[in-house]
């Protein structure tokens, strides 16, 4: 069978009533979290995965899935009218967003990151579905050291592309692989580092880890900056509908900014960020009016808003085919496929093609749902903003708590909460990323599985890592990405250093 034909098949799954109200959930959960500064999608997916552990997991994903969109819709929101990104990838989007909105184009604004969101919604996702059937036959050729490999150039990419520092990354991944390694060895049937405690022999529970470092730290680390002020919120005047020139201004960029965001997403080191910066750049140099860039250029929000959803139908490529999280948000989407007993990659089109193909016609309709609760609906949206900061997070607190309890009703366990969650707030307060300590407790155990078995296989040789081309591929593809940025901070500080001497002489 083609793509198309798994594809109309998937429409059939996903056109369900049932499915459908997961998917209306999560778009409108999604767009809610997006509106509102400082929480992201990969926080509200951590919380809701102690909830969902017992629905069915077709469900449960598609709502995972829609609220990334929804996320990527609402941020944003935020952007245009208070000059605060809701996550991230928004952040460019304010830069000329909140300009027009200060001059009374809020509406157009909004429209144009809307519309914008759809059209590059839409063709990523279908890029997605006839992309994904390719990567999965190059995927089925690997063996365990190819995706050993692929686990180290995971590690790498991750632990460099979050954060402001390569070694604050690596030491965040760090932590992760020492917290996989609590349990039963996969191999031996031996119990490691469980000090005794019969909680500890089925290791830590990723969900536990994903909602204390993305939820109870966020809220601690909130809390702990106290009252910082009200920002404005720039009212939307006039018509929310966008003009014929606005039309001929905004569509190009769209386009543009799909083929950008798409093939960054779905790179090892991409992500939503990236995208949106080459994008912004992109239009800046082609635009017709270059001098209206920094004072409300429509081109600079068309383009990043597109580039931002194409990233996240892009992310959903090696997460799928590979089992490869390249965002925050999707490695907590990896947690939960497997806390329904799934694993992704190329065989999980094999063994649950329902399930995949479902989930992917779903993109197509939770797409043509958020731009209908999109537009109509902005004043609702903005209405979320006024809900103040300690309810918020206070009920984040109590709902992290209760989801914890209900998918694993131990004291040890909420003790577990609390000690992460303490753990995410110190590393928030020292600058150390979040997501990496994630990625390195849900791959750890399979880079050691593969690892093992490699070694088995070749009686110890642990050159057999590279007499495969693709393995050792990767594997210098991980290095470069390891210690470029590493030479290149060097060289940085050495230049600020002989200025500095410079100066003095």
């Amino acid at each position: 069978m083609s793509s198309f034909d798994f594809l109309m098949q998937g429409l059939v799954t996903a056109s369900d009533p049932m499915l459908l109200l997961y998917a209306l959930i999560g778009v409108t959960i999604g767009t809610a979290i997006g509106v509102l500064p400082g929480i992201g999608p990969a926080l509200t997916v951590a919380l809701l995965l102690p909830v969902t552990y017992r629905l069915d997991p077709a469900g449960s994903l598609i709502m995972f899935a829609g609220i990334y969109y929804g996320g990527m819709y609402g941020g944003s929101t935020t952007s245009i009218l208070l000059n605060t990104p809701g996550e991230s990838a928004s952040i460019i989007t304010a830069l000329e967003g909140n300009k027009m909105a200060r001059k009374g184009r809020g509406g157009p604004a909004l429209a144009t990151a809307a519309i914008g969101s759809f059209v590059a919604g839409l063709i990523a996702t279908l890029l997605l579905a006839f992309l994904a059937p390719h990567v999965v036959k190059l995927a089925l050729v690997f063996g365990p050291r190819e995706y050993f490999a692929l686990m180290v150039l995971a590690f790498v990419t991750v632990s460099s592309a979050f954060g402001d520092s390569t070694l604050r990354g690596l030491t965040s991944l760090f932590l992760g692989l020492g917290l996989a390694c609590f349990g039963i060895d996969q191999l031996t049937g031996q119990a490691r580092m469980s000090f005794g405690v019969p909680d500890l022999l089925d290791g830590i529970e990723v969900t536990t880890l994903a909602v204390a470092m993305f939820a109870v730290g966020e809220a601690l680390a909130i809390a702990a900056l106290g009252n910082v002020g009200d920002d404005k919120v720039h009212a939307v005047k006039g018509s929310v509908w966008m003009s014929r020139a606005d039309w001929s201004r905004s569509w190009k960029p769209w386009l543009r900014g799909t083929f950008i965001g798409f093939p960054i997403g779905a790179m090892p080191a991409g992500g939503a960020d990236v995208g949106t910066f080459l994008s912004y750049a992109a239009e800046k140099k082609l635009s017709k009016h270059p001098e209206e860039f920094g004072h409300g250029a429509i081109e600079g929000v068309a383009g990043p808003e597109a580039a931002n959803n194409a990233s996240a139908a892009g992310t959903l490529v090696p997460l799928l085919t590979l089992g490869l999280p390249t965002t925050a948000t999707a490695a907590i989407m990896l947690a939960g496929f497997q806390q329904f007993g799934l694993q992704p990659g190329p065989l999980l089109f094999v063994t649950n093609p329902e399930l995949v193909w479902g989930l992917i016609a779903s993109l197509l309709i939770a797409n043509a749902m958020l731009l209908v609760l999109n537009l109509p609906m902005i004043g609702l949206w903005v209405k979320l903003l006024t809900i103040p900061k300690p309810w918020l997070y206070a009920g984040i607190l109590l709902f992290a708590t209760l989801g914890t309890i209900g998918a694993n009703p131990s004291t040890f366990e909420l003790g577990m909460l609390l000690v992460f969650g303490l753990v995410g707030y110190g590393m928030r307060v020292f600058g150390y990323p979040i997501a990496p300590i994630v990625v390195g407790l849900i791959l750890g155990p399979m880079a050691e599985q593969q690892l093992r078995r490699a070694l088995s296989i070749s009686q110890g040789d642990w050159t057999v890592l590279l007499t495969s081309p693709i393995s050792a591929t990767m594997l210098a593809i991980s290095a470069v990405a390891l210690i470029v940025p590493l030479v290149m901070r060097m060289r940085g500080r050495g230049a600020l250093l002989r200025q500095m001497a410079g100066d003095e002489d």
